[in-house]
């Protein structure tokens, strides 16, 4: 497994050792659980989402949310 050496703040810390006891993880465990997640959201991701869309014509019927969000009407 690689290694990799990092530096923190007394402050991030301390969040880390609260989150990893409430958590019942060491503090390493709890750091490479959140690199974990981390690395497994920005694998999800698709390249595309935050890019232009080329083509117009996929980009009008593409189920990406745009715009304003419409409430509702209630009655």
């Amino acid at each position: 497994m690689p290694q990799i050496t990092i530096d923190i703040d007394e402050e991030v810390h301390k969040i880390i050792s609260k989150r990893a006891k409430k958590n019942l993880m060491t503090i390493r465990e709890q750091v490479e659980d959140i690199l974990r997640k981390s690395a497994v959201s920005t694998k999800n991701k698709t390249s595309n989402t935050n890019g232009k869309i080329d083509d117009t014509l996929v980009s009008v019927f593409s189920r990406e949310k745009r715009g304003n969000y419409r409430r509702k009407r209630k009655g």
